[in-house]
């Protein structure tokens, strides 16, 4: 458990580093021409769900790029900051900018339905329903830390790449299952939802204890213990702000309608 981890990675390449930030410059760079090419047409986008954007943005290049994705080859903590980073922070505040409501607001006409009926779609329905949106995000996790493809990923750098564009797109897929601003044509049941929540984030606080005791093959015990309780403390930060506007949403899905309400969340 605790042997030389260094003998069994590579070194993090630019090259690695390149293709995974660019998915989130191209991400930003579109969201922003959207931004502008859709004022034009419609009321001003509101400030804060770009700054959401940007921000989401930031925290994911943060995570596959420069000295935290650098170091996170051989510091099994750095690594734990990176997957917060990545695969729970980046998604709450992307899925908070609303992405596809700016993209229906910029696309013509023909365009925004083709998107729609790409929502529409059964594979949609099926991805974006929030029990299989968990087992995808949080059981790959389990798969991640429990099995020998930790130390594999740090060892290929393709699988390296597909791992952590597999960590950002499940976590933003678990977060829409359940607190989606953008159109949702498949969206389920608030109760539905608040059960496989629980239980989501209750598989995640086991596998940071289960890391804590049990770590990757290779990691030094101290790192595994450290970057446990940041799994650990850290998702449960997010998962506050998670859990808040879940219920937010709930409320106002549920309260009874007034002529002055207004939705914002």
């Amino acid at each position: 458990m605790n042997g030389n981890h260094s003998t069994h990675v590579h070194t993090l390449g630019l090259e690695e580093q390149i293709v995974l930030a660019i998915p989130f410059v191209i991400g930003l760079v579109l969201y922003l021409l959207s931004i502008v090419h859709s004022n034009r047409s419609y009321s001003s986008w509101p400030l804060y769900r770009t700054n959401l954007w940007i921000l989401g943005s930031v925290c994911a290049l943060l995570a596959v790029c420069g000295p935290i994705a650098t170091r996170s080859h051989t510091d099994f903590t750095l690594h734990m900051v990176g997957h917060l980073l990545l695969g729970m922070l980046a998604p709450l505040l992307m899925v908070l900018a609303a992405p596809f409501t700016v993209a229906f607001r910029a696309l013509p006409v023909q365009h925004a339905r083709k998107l729609a009926k790409l929502l529409k779609s059964r594979y949609i329905q099926v991805i974006s329903d929030p029990i299989v949106a968990s087992i995808l995000n949080i059981g790959g996790l389990w798969i991640l830390y429990t099995t020998p493809l930790y130390n594999a990923m740090h060892g290929h750098p393709l699988l390296h790449i597909v791992i952590h564009l597999h960590v950002f797109l499940a976590g933003y897929l678990f977060t829409a299952s359940m607190i989606s601003i953008d159109p949702m044509p498949h969206r389920t049941s608030f109760t539905y939802r608040g059960i496989v929540l629980v239980l989501a984030l209750a598989a995640h606080g086991i596998l940071s204890k289960y890391i804590y005791f049990s770590p990757p093959a290779s990691v030094p015990l101290n790192q595994a213990e450290m970057g446990g309780v940041l799994m650990y403390y850290g998702g449960d930060a997010v998962d506050i702000v998670l859990i808040f506007v879940f219920f937010m949403q709930w409320y106002k899905a549920v309260r009874p309608r007034t002529p002055f309400a207004h939705e914002s969340l």
